[in-house]
């Protein structure tokens, strides 16, 4: 398999310093500064791009799993919220809440909530984040 790189950058301190970070493919670069971490500044940061790569790895994994189990999606759409918490010992990402609604042509919801669950537990994304609690919303429609 293919090893995927990101690059990121920072100039300056803390708090009046920004950077830029990148994909290795080329796909997105952006800026980033502690405004559009800890505030609402503009920009990105590090946990909404967890956030993005949850939420596809979800997406495919998902999709793959139907698909085994004989159930063609249509399609889905899936968020991974992540929240960053002060915690004692520092900054800390409390916990991640996904959330899918996908349209699967002949699934009852009991079938779709135990792939759902599953994808939560075993995409890869997922594994590499399983020290984080994760909540999962799920819905057919």
């Amino acid at each position: 398999m293919a090893i995927r790189t990101a690059k990121a950058a920072w100039n300056g301190s803390l708090k009046e310093g920004n950077g830029t970070m990148a994909l290795g493919s080329g796909a997105f670069e952006g800026p980033y500064s502690f405004s559009s971490r800890f505030e609402d500044g503009s920009g990105t940061n590090p946990e909404e791009l967890l956030g993005a790569a949850h939420a596809g790895c979800f997406s495919m994994a998902l999709a793959a799993g139907l698909g085994r189990a004989g159930f063609s999606p249509k399609r889905g759409e899936n968020t991974a919220s992540v929240h960053p918490t002060q915690k004692d010992a520092g900054l800390a990402i409390s916990r991640i809440d996904l959330q899918t609604r996908a349209e699967v042509p002949g699934i009852d919801d009991a079938t779709f909530q135990k792939h759902a669950e599953d994808t939560k537990k075993n995409c890869i994304v997922s594994r590499a984040l399983s020290a984080v609690p994760m909540n999962l919303d799920a819905k057919l429609v």
